[in-house]
């Protein structure tokens, strides 16, 4: 901590410019997959920040750096779908979670040809 600087000045500093943080609790660990490697962060604590919403996170811990074996980085990912976008979906259409969420996957997760695909 620098000498002289309040940590309360710096909490409301940061609020008052849109800068939110948060720690995420029981993080058991956090893994970072390249195509050739596995980053694995053990007795990690994680710190969120968001500002004005985007997000960024803050990760210290134990690191192992694996390599990846050919058959894991030849698999998909598994596709991660915007929650907002799911919401959207639903609110927009009244659709239920499980049909926006596979109105998404069926349009390559654009939700506003999801919207159309299931008003049609």
């Amino acid at each position: 901590m620098m000498r002289g600087v309040n940590p309360r000045q710096i909490e409301r500093a940061m609020k008052q410019a849109g800068i939110r943080t948060k720690e995420i609790g029981d993080v058991e660990e956090v893994i970072i997959r390249t195509k050739s490697e596995e980053y694995v962060i053990t007795n990690a604590s994680v710190t969120m920040m968001d500002m004005k919403g985007q997000k960024t996170y803050q990760v210290m811990g134990d690191t192992e750096i694996r390599p990846r074996s050919a058959s894991q980085s030849a698999q998909p990912a598994e596709e991660v779908i915007p929650e907002e976008d799911i919401q959207l979906i639903m609110d927009q259409t009244g659709a239920s979670r499980e049909a926006a969420i596979q109105a998404l996957k069926d349009c390559g997760g654009q939700p506003a040809e999801a919207i159309i695909k299931l008003i049609s």
